[in-house]
């Protein structure tokens, strides 16, 4: 069993309080361990002076699924003119003299196997699909099966299926609808719930063109907060480490600060993710009646311990704005850039919008949206409930990880970024006044620990022994786009995948997912439903170990575990 030493790096680690302190770590079968006795060591990899921290993880990223192959195919321009960066980005050669050459395959959506490759070149290990349609599952599974390197996981949609609504508005026991959400993970091999503007995709079948939190769905008679309250009390009850994932409703609608903050306390109390939550903190304020609540969000956030977000910061420039939210993306439709776009809907189970959009510099209501996601950033007081997102593509690229992180860290790149905006926006932003810059500990937090943390994934995101050997090392620069971009070295379970931001090797990454238990009685009826209102055969409903080994392309099993009863 040999032994590989990372010597002389600056550790950040905040999942057990080290911040930058030197130390060398040791990695054997794929996971970090102690310094071994004799100081012996097979392979040593100098890291004098550089950053270490765990791979990176990106909680809330569209990399598989109906939608994300939709965007893919709706752009081919943009993988056309996906060009290599330099010839040693075209080819490179690995330890064993073999090349991999770099398929050019599209900056807003990559396909798979570039996904794989652009997280791991960043020092990512990690991605999760936050929109995996319960009726689509194994489509998601097979994409995020053919993204290389890094491991993946998805969040199951409910909150829309036409037999969730159906059992709230009978008003049927609340074990039943546990019992449905338990099983409805389980045979996705989901690792969370994800509640796309709760009701409000169904009630839009019924001309139903807004839903705020406490209006009755036109149909079913229900209100998102019923979907809501629900939901989060059947997965703390089913001990999902996750928190319900939640897309509020009235995304993108100015003046949706009370309703993002009246979903906040819909949760009663119980944990509660609001994520992208830079599209939902817009107020109406100014002329133009279009403001920023950022801090009317932060401070909600704030003052609820319950809560946790990722920001869904925008970057300017071309992406695909890819929503299972069908009532907001068809109202989108006529701003797409380019002009073209896609609405669907698959089994009255979930739907998918997909609208192609570039965010100007010099759009006044774009460069708010700039403004207001790092307000939110800089006013939420505890990183440990933030993510660092751009709700991938909706908001931009995840390649643009490394401009944010240097947005967030520098304040005078921050001001001389913000001075090339739409002058109104500037006015209209309390950014200049927020002098708070984000240390390295706080970047390993919201890009590292607390994903892992939120998640459950109790040996990700950390370096203490037994954690697995998933690990990044910059070269600290002043410039920090410039570090973030091409890490010396990026570790996978102990194995070198890329050295200055090029690819060494393409190992298969794994999938996480929780098995909650529940009460299978609750079968019976998702037969019943099955044989009377679907195309599918609820015989094969459920996905099997050796099968989602297959999708996976025989990547290993991460089970994740459910939080311990108290």
């Amino acid at each position: 069993m040999s032994i590989a030493r990372l010597h002389g790096g600056r550790i950040y680690d905040p999942a057990n309080g080290v911040d930058g302190i030197q130390r060398d770590l040791y990695i054997r079968d794929g996971r970090i361990v102690d310094a071994p006795a004799d100081g012996a060591v097979d392979h040593d990899y100098d890291a004098q002076g550089m950053v270490v921290m765990a791979g990176g993880i990106d909680l809330h990223s569209h990399i598989g699924g109906g939608k994300t192959n939709l965007s893919r195919l709706l752009l081919p321009e943009d993988h056309r003119d996906d060009r290599p960066r330099d010839a040693a980005y075209e080819a490179v050669q690995d330890e064993r003299g073999r090349y991999l050459r770099m398929p050019s395959c599209g900056v807003c959506t990559p396909g798979t196997l570039a996904t794989g490759y652009r997280y791991a070149e960043m020092g990512y290990t990690a991605a999760f699909e936050p929109a995996m349609i319960a009726s689509n599952a194994r489509h998601a599974h097979l994409e995020m099966g053919d993204t290389p390197i890094i491991d993946h996981g998805a969040y199951v949609m409910l909150g829309n299926d036409e037999l969730l609504l159906q059992m709230l508005a009978a008003k049927d026991d609340f074990e039943r609808v546990r019992d449905y959400v338990g099983w409805t993970m389980h045979a996705s091999r989901a690792l969370g719930v994800k509640v796309v503007n709760p009701g409000g995709i169904s009630a839009f079948k019924f001309n139903q063109r807004s839903l705020d939190v406490d209006e009755a769905h036109a149909h079913y008679g229900i209100t998102p907060r019923d979907v809501l309250r629900t939901l989060t009390r059947a997965l703390t009850e089913l001990r999902v480490p996750h928190p319900l994932h939640v897309h509020a409703s009235n995304l993108g609608v100015p003046g949706n600060i009370e309703s993002t903050i009246a979903t906040m306390d819909a949760a009663d109390g119980l944990p509660i993710h609001l994520t992208h939550i830079q599209f939902h903190s817009y107020g109406t304020e100014g002329p133009r009646k279009f403001s920023s609540g950022a801090r009317a969000i932060a401070d909600a956030v704030n003052a609820r311990a319950n809560v946790s977000i990722d920001v869904g910061q925008i970057i300017f420039g071309q992406t695909v704005t890819a929503s299972g939210d069908t009532m907001m993306q068809f109202k989108n439709a006529p701003l797409a850039r380019p002009h073209k776009w896609i609405v669907g809907d698959i089994e009255c189970d979930a739907g998918c919008g997909v609208v192609p959009f570039r965010y100007r510099e010099q759009s006044y209501v774009n460069a708010l949206q700039w403004i207001i996601g790092l307000e939110i950033f800089l006013l939420v007081n505890d990183p440990w409930r933030v993510s660092m997102t751009t709700d991938h593509p909706n908001g931009g690229p995840f390649t643009s990880y490394p401009h944010l992180i240097r947005l967030l860290m520098d304040k005078p790149f921050r001001d001389e970024q913000l001075d090339r905006l739409h002058p109104e926006a500037k006015v209209a932003s309390a950014l200049p006044d927020l002098t708070r810059e984000f240390s390295l500990y706080d970047i390993a937090v919201i890009t590292r620990a607390g994903p892992a943390r939120l998640l459950g994934l109790n040996d990700r995101g950390h370096l203490a022994a037994g954690a697995a050997a998933d690990i990044a090392v910059y070269r600290d620069d002043a410039d920090r786009e410039r570090m973030f971009t091409s890490p010396a070295y990026v570790f996978k379970d102990g194995q070198l995948v890329a050295r200055d931001g090029n690819l060494v090797s393409t190992p298969t990454g794994g999938i996480h997912f929780v098995s909650p238990d529940y009460d299978k009685d609750i079968e019976k009826t998702l037969r019943q439903y099955s044989e009377t209102s679907l195309a599918s055969n609820f015989a094969h409903a459920a996905i099997s170990d050796d099968e989602i080994c297959a999708c996976c392309r025989g990547g290993r099993l991460l089970p994740v575990a459910c939080l311990a009863r108290t």
